[in-house]
């Protein structure tokens, strides 16, 4: 199975050094809210490619395209202000290191910040990823291995109050997509265990700080495999 380094929110300093290498993993993840020279230090000192999708307080990074190494928003060349050589899954499904991975970022909106949503918004693109999902299913026979967020589902590792409260709508992402592996961030333990939950058959993992993880592949038609 790969193996995936996943972080989240807390930057973990023993990471920050050449400890990492210890980390014998295929890829790294990162469910949002790190500092973007965190994540490109990472990818160099491991020299594994990075995919994360944005979280709540991290910079708008929507609107911008890379044709032949060129970034561009609205049509004229600018600066892409993410993570250099990170792959954003946001409303995306990419295959990267073996694995097929579906990213929405973002935490549900409680003020005027970048990379937030309302439930509805959130629900519309939970849809499109899944669309895209079963696009390439029909292309390849391949379903996703891993549902990456930054918040967690509605009632399954969020918090009561308004800006960690979890989206309803990622239930139906979980129902569409069937991944055997969902990983979030954005609720940060405090010191408290955060357990793994189970929705339907998929394990929901909160990687605020860092796991290490082994990533079972899915089969066909979502069904998971070796």
């Amino acid at each position: 199975m790969p193996k995936v380094l996943a972080v989240a929110d807390e930057v973990v300093e023993q990471l920050w050094t050449e400890q990492v290498r210890r980390h014998d993993v295929d890829l790294v993840v990162a469910a949002g809210d790190l500092p973007f020279d965190y994540l490109e230090f990472l990818t160099s000192a491991l020299d594994r490619p990075c995919v994360f999708v944005p979280g709540n307080h991290d910079v708008d990074l929507s609107g911008y395209s890379n044709v032949r190494g060129l970034w561009t928003r609205a049509g004229l060349p600018s600066r892409w202000p993410g993570p250099a050589g990170a792959v954003n899954a946001d409303g995306r499904v990419v295959d990267v290191a073996g694995l097929r991975i579906a990213g929405l970022g973002g935490s549900i909106r409680y003020n005027d910040g970048p990379n937030q949503w309302t439930e509805r918004q959130q629900a519309r693109r939970v849809r499109r990823v899944a669309r895209l999902a079963a696009w390439r299913g029909l292309r390849d026979g391949r379903a996703v291995d891993v549902l990456l967020t930054h918040s967690p589902p509605l009632g399954c590792g969020d918090e009561p109050d308004p800006p960690h409260r979890g989206f309803a709508c990622l239930h139906d992402a979980v129902h569409r997509l069937h991944p055997p592996l969902m990983l979030h961030g954005h609720i940060h333990p405090h010191g408290t265990p955060r357990p793994d939950r189970l929705l339907d058959r998929t394990r929901v993992v909160n990687v605020v700080g860092y796991k290490v993880l082994d990533v079972p592949v899915s089969g066909p038609a979502g069904e998971e495999g070796g």
